[in-house]
């Protein structure tokens, strides 16, 4: 099975939860036998400069190309969108040197698969459909709506509470008009999938979250009895994670402190606002873009993700459990994720919750340890990369059979 994959940002470095869930999948399915393509936008924000000779991580890849995409935010035209019918949201990532080339890579090869890495990618359907017969798949890592209401929900500021909500009914719009012009739809959870059925998806579907190569993953525990300090990590470019992170260290760390004055809290992201850029203290230290996002989740016993808002699956979450960290993080957070509460992780929704949470941990080493082994066990047996990859395969060779006969 020849597979091309588009993505709307170069999948390098393996730090941020859409790059891990491009490559995983991409490895995993190389593992099952297929080929794999990936044309990627290599865009203003998340640009990557590998030169010629793609990283040992990317090396499963038959073929990559990349396209710059200048995808800046500039204030002019998000003031004139509010003029406009289009989702300034999608019409960032809309590139004709990006179509040419997907164009070109169409006429100069046969795919089976097209699968599109989330709704940035559907402005690019009818270029496929005039010049390829391949089954098109979109996975959604999110209900890409969805985060940007809740963004909404969340802003106190009015005018900017508009502006977003506004911008959310746009893109709401989009993401209906194209549901149904996919032929098959792989979502990243159950949740969502039952989201976007009722959102009136009929076509081919399956349920497939991030799957992990575990050999990857070696927990350390010399240090899980006793927790110093506590870690957030995460892409500071996203909104969800910035709100979030700022309510936490607005809300719950001035309480925190007062029970724990020698907890240090390390905060770990590229991209950081300015707003955010300056936010180390005695007791709160930043460090900024991370070598190795493994070896600084391994660091702190105790991994906190504050968010307020989101979709689909958090990976981070799931690294930080399959590393055996204790994860304390809200109910959005674990959406899509079926942990338990008191068992694998710890759930907080309030400042308070979030306190209780980090005290029960440090005076409860025993209780600390044990979720910390659940969490571990509960992501191998739930998100493991070859069992997704099989189920994955199956589902599209059904589908390419129904859609060729």
């Amino acid at each position: 099975m020849n597979i091309l994959q588009l993505c709307k940002k170069y999948p390098f470095p393996l730090k941020d939860g859409e790059a891990i869930a491009v490559v995983e999948m991409s490895r995993a399915l190389v593992d099952q036998g297929c080929q794999m393509d990936l044309l990627a936008m290599n865009t203003f924000r998340h640009k990557t400069n590998i030169g010629n000779v793609l990283p040992a991580e990317l090396a499963h890849y038959h073929e990559v190309t990349s396209v710059d995409v200048d995808n800046q935010i500039r204030l002019k035209d998000a003031f004139l969108n509010l003029f406009s019918q289009e989702s300034y949201h999608i019409s960032r990532f809309v590139s004709e040197a990006f179509r040419l080339k997907l164009i070109d890579l169409l006429k100069n090869n046969h795919y089976d698969v097209i699968q599109l890495e989330t709704l940035y990618l559907a402005p690019y359907l009818e270029d496929i459909k005039a010049h390829s017969d391949a089954l098109i798949v979109m996975r959604a890592h999110n209900i890409e709506h969805e985060i940007w209401e809740r963004i909404a929900g969340q802003i106190k500021f009015l005018p900017k509470r508009f502006y977003l909500d506004y911008l959310s009914k746009k893109l709401k719009n989009f993401e209906l008009e194209k549901l149904n012009q996919y032929d098959f739809l792989v979502a990243i959870t159950e949740r969502d999938l039952l989201q976007f059925k009722s959102m009136g998806y009929k076509n081919g579907c399956i349920a497939a979250p991030v799957g992990f190569h575990f050999p990857e993953y070696k927990a350390e525990r010399k240090d899980i009895k006793k927790p110093k300090s506590i870690a957030f990590i995460g892409s500071l470019d996203w909104m969800p994670n910035v709100e979030g992170l700022s309510w936490f260290l607005r809300e719950a760390w001035p309480k925190v402190q007062q029970k724990f004055p020698e907890l240090k809290f390390y905060i770990a992201g590229r991209n950081a606002p300015e707003s955010m850029s300056h936010i180390s203290s005695t007791s709160v230290k930043y460090v900024g873009d991370v070598e190795d996002a493994k070896k600084f989740i391994n660091d702190h016993p105790i991994m906190v993700v504050p968010l307020l808002a989101g979709s689909g699956i958090r990976i981070k979450i799931l690294e930080g459990m399959a590393l055996g960290r204790v994860v304390i993080t809200t109910s959005v957070g674990l959406e899509g994720i079926p942990a338990q509460h008191g068992k694998h992780v710890l759930l907080a929704n309030t400042a308070d919750e979030f306190v209780k949470a980090i005290e029960k941990c440090i005076l409860n080493e025993d209780i600390a340890s044990q979720i910390s082994l659940a969490a571990e066990n509960f992501v191998r047996q739930k998100f493991d990369r070859s069992t997704m990859a099989s189920q994955i395969v199956e589902a599209y060779k059904q589908a390419l059979h129904a859609y060729h006969s």
